[in-house]
């Protein structure tokens, strides 16, 4: 395979992954970055012979970060003389990565990166690039893919870069090409070395205090001594793992569509819908809530996922705390992914007091309850098929009124299974109901005592045993207000 490929002309081949992939269209102009290594001079090198065949205006861009002195400022110049000599106009600045790191508290890894990217989308905007090329090769590619393994990455990160990429910012987009991700890194020494262009060499990437250097100079060494070629090997899990999402992600839209809706900023997940889900299609339309909610997924690793996933089986009033001030929310009938989720009460608004309907329907803003009485031998087995929104009461023990309110200071009642009465308020900071829902919580009550706190607990003292003759059964429903 090896042999085949270096039988054909490098340019061909990378004309070839740009038509396949349709990275480039004809008209588009096109931002190089160039660093002075001799990936990007290669590229550059390059598109500057298929310009032409490709119908392609070039500019190059080049950034020093301000991190290596005096080779730094040798690249650039060297960039300069390079665009010169081939005619291409060119955008060659410097920027300070240690002060942006200091400001945003990142790795220097991560500042380069960001003040990087920052760079190259601005720079494409002012002079209207529709895409950057980078220098990106099938051993980048490998590197990648290593490092979303070791951070923990899931099926995503197995993908690693992409021929054509758009990256989020705070307020722009960037679409990124590699025309070079089949290419070797040893193809691109080698091409230099033949057209005598003479690439410059960063001493950083030397540097075992990096982590990609790490897995480039130690772990990828190591690696290729269990299998030589183990690059290919991680390139064609990254194609399998593209296939395979491709594949995800279609079903992930049609699922989105029936299961998440947005309200005031919050992703609300239907969960009888959604826990009938696949666990990819869970994970997938997760990823896709925080991505939307986030505008990126850097900060959200796959132990995020697979935390929320864990939680959904926790009793409604639960939370999760996520990355960047994010909360999941687990309720009675759907979950909640937003910043503010914990404020988005599933229950509707109680106003004042409301004697029920028995037997009969009551209709109140949000809710219609209706209540049966029936013997014992009519309903079967209490304890079974029961929702946080129906609830099986003694008739006799309850007595022949029975009400509806809001939650009251000083309200005690005795919890299903206690021996003794206990504050609600305390019941519902143990059972960890958001502060913001409590004054909305059903409380029914009798002349003597509450029998019900709806969604959560019957009365100790009127709950249905053998004895009982007839059942008072309480079912609510949600209606619009």
């Amino acid at each position: 395979m090896a042999s085949r490929k270096q039988s054909i002309p490098l340019e061909q081949r990378v004309l070839k992954n740009i038509q396949r992939g349709g990275l480039i269209k004809q008209g588009q102009k096109v931002l190089l970055a160039v660093s002075g290594g001799p990936d990007s001079v290669c590229l550059l090198h390059i598109f500057f012979k298929l310009q032409k065949e490709l119908q392609i205006e070039l500019h190059i861009a080049h950034l020093n970060h301000a991190l290596r002195g005096a080779e730094a400022r040798q690249d650039a110049e060297y960039v300069a003389k390079l665009a010169q000599k081939l005619g291409i106009p060119a955008t060659i600045e410097k920027r300070e990565v240690k002060a942006y790191q200091k400001v945003h508290r990142l790795s220097l890894e991560e500042a380069a990166r960001e003040v990087r990217y920052t760079f190259l989308a601005e720079t494409a905007n002012s002079i209207g690039a529709e895409c950057v090329a980078t220098g990106h090769t099938l051993n980048d590619q490998a590197e990648t893919i290593l490092l979303h393994i070791i951070r923990g990455s899931g099926t995503r990160g197995l993908r690693g870069l992409q021929p054509i990429q758009t990256l989020s910012f705070a307020d722009q987009k960037l679409t990124v090409v590699h025309p070079l991700l089949e290419v070797e890194r040893a193809e691109t020494v080698s091409y230099c070395k033949l057209h005598r262009l003479s690439p410059r060499t960063d001493s950083s990437n030397q540097s075992i205090d990096f982590l990609r250097n790490r897995v480039r100079h130690e772990l990828l060494p190591l690696l290729k001594d269990y299998n030589n070629g183990i690059i290919d090997s991680l390139a064609r899990i990254s194609r399998i793992a593209t296939d395979d999402l491709a594949f995800l992600e279609s079903e992930t839209k049609k699922a989105w569509k029936r299961v998440v809706h947005l309200q005031k900023g919050t992703f609300i997940f239907e969960k009888k819908s959604f826990l009938s889900l696949a666990p990819a299609l869970k994970r997938q339309l997760l990823r896709k809530a925080f991505e939307n909610l986030l505008g990126t997924l850097k900060d959200i690793e796959t132990r995020h996922i697979e935390e929320v996933l864990k939680g959904l089986t926790k009793p409604a009033g639960r939370s999760i705390d996520l990355p960047e001030g994010l909360v999941f929310c687990i309720e009675y009938d759907r979950f909640l992914l937003g910043p503010q989720a914990e404020k988005l009460s599933p229950f509707p608004a109680l106003q004042g007091e409301c004697e029920l309907v028995i037997p009969g329907e009551t209709d109140l803003p949000g809710w219609r309850i209706e209540a049966r009485v029936k013997p014992l031998t009519e309903v079967g087995n209490t304890s079974e098929n029961l929702d946080a929104f129906t609830a099986y009461l003694d008739w006799q023990k309850v007595g022949k009124s029975i009400s509806i309110r809001p939650l009251k200071r000083g309200d005690r009642f005795q919890p299903l299974g206690m021996d003794q009465e206990k504050k609600v308020a305390l019941f519902m900071l143990d059972a960890r109901i958001p502060k913001l829902w409590r004054p909305d919580v059903p409380i029914f009550y009798t002349s003597q005592q509450i029998v019900w706190i709806a969604g959560y607990r019957v009365d100790e003292r009127v709950k249905v045993t053998p004895s009982t003759r007839q059942i008072l059964c309480l079912k609510m429903t949600k209606t619009r207000v």
